[in-house]
């Protein structure tokens, strides 16, 4: 549907009182119907899965963002192919039809991905599985976006997805509205053997469909509701997963976002957001407007109200809708001045505050009766982005600067929901100090987002690359149609949330002038709030010019100098919007679940490489190998390999973090290609999928921590960069710089003193090359507070031979002429430490807090913790305040971790610690 823009009126009247920032907690009713549990709320909360009942669940609220009563149509769907089945739609939606031999699935789901749920197929993520599954005979590392299906694959036909269902007495009486938030990619839509749309005008992977059922329900009996789903073709608009990891062979065909029904009167309100306009000068005033869509459902006139209300603060503007009309409303302060908010309760992403919410409760009223409601949780923010002298786009939010710190989000293969999962991974993004997700097309589900606007995570988002959509010239007048419905949604579902920071309308490639002209058309015509850039390259788009971000890799291995002395690539200058030090193979034990055991091996075989990237990638973790093995000495096992590569990983994401946070402002931020991966994987990501934390995550942890002390492998200074809300100094901090031979040997030593400005990074000393020194070496710097407490210790371990890197670059990587020499770390003298644990539990919050000591002469290098419960199985998720820990002779160190009780299989906690040059110690 098309809206069009009304102009703002200056009538108002209050709402009725309700308490402000309530959430939908209090239930008015309860129903039990036909093995339906039906729930009406009187306020917002996230809706929660209640498991017991065998198909659909009634709230008023599915998310932060709706208030309306709906019908999740979630459990009790069955699916099989077109081919197996010998009806028609007509008679699969009817009430009397008996599927026979159809697979069970619940929605939403790929076919594929219901069928491994159901244990149709074994666990596809293990060894080699994925490719015994059907239709799995395109190339090991091909983009599948880019081949027509075997005609021989089960998924080169439709396949059916059907469900019954009734109508709760509750929404009975009134309209009745049925919503698809994503189909992949076109379906032919049955009720009750009624046709409401054909695959013509039900297209695109990213489109929302709501259709008004009203008059083809039955309200006091069965409803059978079928779909048939088609596979997307290379011309379409879809989903891909590049390069990231391989594709299902249905290419995620399915309803891979949620169906359900709504009920309201003749007029429904539609993706309400809040628009901010903050006095960045004082931060003391901010002026509101609220936008939101309306939707005559009738062939008649309706005149009414739309009334709002945000805490005391309430508004009323009469609106006249024309029949079966759209308009998208405005409420503004010019019209309604209590819309201008002194000293408000800011949002900021968490590094820079609160993530402050407030709640806009929204009405359509007309003759005595409400019509619609909707409720949104919004912030009051205001994100800019502006040009710096480099060219490169720096963004303000709340017209202060944010150095963007991320990782590219990938979810499930299958898109399943996996709630704990999604919330255990965005823990681990605060825990690493990031600031920003990107997604590239592969996006997820309405829950994430209300996720990221309550923790104060910011997300770019925009289209996926290396697939139709960016291969405009082949474009026809449905790719056009389907791109502009596609964005209009998709603006629709995201304008309202806070989290919200940039939307790319392309990735790879800027689009073409015309493209780029209606993409920016739609963006303004629904009143998305935030900036747009045109790709997440450096190609200057035909239209609108620089980009002011850059994707000129690396994506495959570099030495940890890189980041620092390129000026040309990758290097930390400007915005990177992809870019990674490359492989990041998890810890053993990561690798044993993923791999068949008599694959364990060194070197690698093939098993190994199919869970690598594919594309230009599929071999490229022969390079980090070949520089693991000159770098550090060849492993002798594949454990081995697994504890070197930790090294490798910490090593890399550390220095490319710190490279970006030392050139602050001249760079300006930069994406970690990946944060996480679609299956399990050995490249691309910061924790396995496993929710493991390896060397990579700690490393990444350690560098953006907020106060950070750190070595620059271009210029051998030491730097102290500091981020964070305050905006006091640090002042009279203490910093202590030494380097050590291997043995533990001091061969340098200084102590500084300095205040450290907010939002600053800082060079204090210069360290000098060690003497009598060859080979490798250790860098340890400390910096203390006034009161001796420790802010933060960095501990880097260099060589007198470092690493050289060649005078030529491709997009994905930059040759090395010469290696760094760390091999004398494999004849590092043995160390051992004592290791004591205390734990404790809050219900199911558990934690453990270890003490390591070394009471040898020997450093104690590089030791990793765990806690582990029944069968010496680690407690995942964790957090721990640090990990891969070193510890200098005498000294004491406690470190915390915390988990759920529940993860130790119901066996008390136990602390593991290994290292690089001790034996593994315990403690109960």
């Amino acid at each position: 549907m098309d809206f069009r823009l009304r102009d703002d009126g200056s009538t108002r009247d209050c709402l009725r009182r309700c308490r402000a920032g309530a959430g939908l907690r209090c239930v008015s009713s309860v129903v039990l119907e036909h093995q339906t549990l039906a729930i009406r709320f009187g306020g917002g909360a996230i809706v929660k899965q209640i498991s017991r009942w065998s198909l659909f669940l009634i709230v008023a609220v599915r998310s932060a963002a709706t208030a309306q009563e709906q019908l999740m149509l979630h459990n009790g769907w069955l699916i099989q192919s077109s081919a197996k089945v010998g009806a028609d739609g007509a008679g699969i939606s009817s009430t009397s039809y008996r599927p026979s031999d159809w697979y069970s699935a619940t929605v939403p789901s790929t076919v594929v991905g219901a069928l491994v749920e159901n244990g149709t197929y074994r666990d596809p993520f293990f060894g080699m599985n994925l490719r015994q599954i059907p239709g799995t005979t395109f190339p090991i590392g091909a983009n599948f976006v880019h081949t027509a299906m075997d005609p021989s694959s089960p998924y080169a036909v439709p396949w059916w997805y059907r469900t019954t269902f009734r109508v709760p007495a509750t929404m009975r009486g009134r309209r009745i509205t049925l919503h698809f938030d994503g189909i992949n990619y076109r379906a032919n839509i049955w009720l009750n053997g009624r046709r409401l749309a054909d695959s013509a005008a039900v297209a695109g992977t990213f489109r929302r469909y709501e259709f008004d059922i009203t008059d083809a329900v039955n309200r006091g009996g069965a409803n059978a509701l079928a779909v048939e789903i088609f596979a997307p073709t290379p011309p379409d608009l879809q989903t891909t997963w590049v390069d990231w990891n391989p594709s299902p062979p249905d290419k995620d065909m399915g309803i891979w976002q949620p169906a359900y029904l709504s009920a309201s009167g003749d007029v429904v309100v539609r993706y309400p957001e809040v628009v901010s306009r903050v006095d960045t000068a004082t931060l003391r005033n901010a002026d509101l407007t609220i936008v939101t869509g309306l939707k005559n459902l009738t062939p008649q006139t309706v005149t009414g109200a739309l009334r709002g209300r945000i805490g005391n603060v309430a508004f009323s503007k009469p609106v006249t809708l024309w029949p079966n009309d759209s308009a998208l409303v405005r409420v503004t302060p010019d019209s309604f001045p209590q819309l201008r908010f002194t000293n408000p309760r800011l949002w900021w992403p968490l590094e820079l505050g609160k993530p402050e919410l407030y709640t806009l409760a929204l009405e359509f009223v007309s003759g005595g009766r409400v019509l619609d409601q909707q409720q949104l949780r919004f912030g009051i923010r205001e994100i800019t982005s502006e040009s710096t002298p480099k060219g490169g786009r720096l963004f303000r939010v709340n017209g202060r600067r944010i150095l963007i710190r991320g990782g590219g989000w990938a979810p499930d293969m299958f898109f399943r929901l996996q709630p704990e999962r999604q919330d255990a991974q965005l823990r681990y993004a605060l825990d690493m100090h990031l600031n920003t997700i990107r997604l590239e097309g592969n996006y997820e589900n309405d829950r994430f987002w209300h996720q990221t606007d309550s923790l104060g995570v910011l997300v770019m988002t925009g289209w996926v690359c290396c697939s139709a959509w960016e291969e405009w010239p082949k474009w026809g007048l449905e790719q056009r149609t389907v791109a502009a419905a596609s964005l209009r949604d998709q603006m629709r579902r995201l304008r309202g949330h806070p989290s919200a920071l940039v939307w790319l309308n392309g990735s790879d490639n800027p689009p073409p002038s015309d493209v780029e002209q209606m993409y920016l058309g739609v963006e303004q015509a629904e009143a998305w709030p935030n900036p747009t850039i045109s790709s997440a390259s450096a190609k200057p788009a035909q239209f609108s010019g620089a980009s002011g971000v850059k994707m000129t890799g690396p994506y495959d291995w570099v030495p940890p100098g890189y980041w620092l002395q390129d000026s040309t690539h990758g290097g930390a200058w400007a915005y990177n919007t992809e870019t990674s030090p490359g492989a990041a193979v998890p810890p053993i034990e990561s690798m044993r679940r993923m791999i068949p055991a008599q694959e364990i091996r060194w070197p690698l075989d093939t098993v190994w490489f199919f869970h690598a990237a594919g594309g230009q990638f599929t071999h490229l973790l022969d390079r980090f190998n070949t520089a693991l093995s000159t770098r550090y000495g060849a492993p002798t096992t594949a454990e081995d390999y697994t504890i070197t590569s930790q090294l490798m990983t910490y090593e890399g994401e550390r220095a490319m973090f710190e490279a970006y946070r030392r050139n602050e402002w001249v760079s300006t931020g930069v994406i970690q290609w990946m944060f996480n991966n679609a299956w399990p994987s050995i490249y691309w990501h910061l924790f396995d999928w496993y929710l493991r934390p390896g060397g990579g995550y700690f490393g990444a942890k350690k560098a953006n921590e907020p106060v950070h002390v750190l070595y620059s492998y271009d210029d051998r200074s030491v730097a102290v960069v500091r981020s964070g809300p305050d905006r006091a100094p640090l002042r009279g901090v203490h910093l202590r710089a030494r380097l050590l031979g291997i043995d533990g040997s001091e061969k340098f030593a200084r102590d500084s003193v300095l205040d450290v400005p907010a939002d600053s990074s800082m060079r204090v000393l210069v360290l000098p090359e060690p003497s009598g020194v060859s080979g490798a070496y250790f860098v340890d710097l400390r910096l203390t507070g006034v009161d001796e407490k420790q802010i933060s210790n960095n501990f880097y371990w260099l060589s007198t031979r470092m690493d050289v890197l060649s005078d030529s670059s491709t997009w994905y990587m930059t040759p090395v002429n010469h290696y760094a020499d760390f091999t004398a770390l494999r004849s590092m003298p043995q160390s051992a430490v004592s290791v004591s644990a205390r734990s404790g539990s809050s219900g199911n919050a558990g934690t453990t807090t270890v003490t390591l000591r070394n009471p040898t002469k020997s450093i104690a290098f590089f030791m990793r913790l765990q806690v582990v419960g029944r069968g010496g199985e680690e407690a995942l998720p964790v957090l721990w305040d640090d990990n891969y820990v070193t510890l200098l002779p005498g000294e004491t160190r406690t470190i915390r971790a915390r988990y759920n009780v529940r993860d130790l299989g119901g066996a008390a906690p136990r602390a593991v610690v290994t290292g690089w040059n001790i034996h593994r110690a315990t403690a109960p």
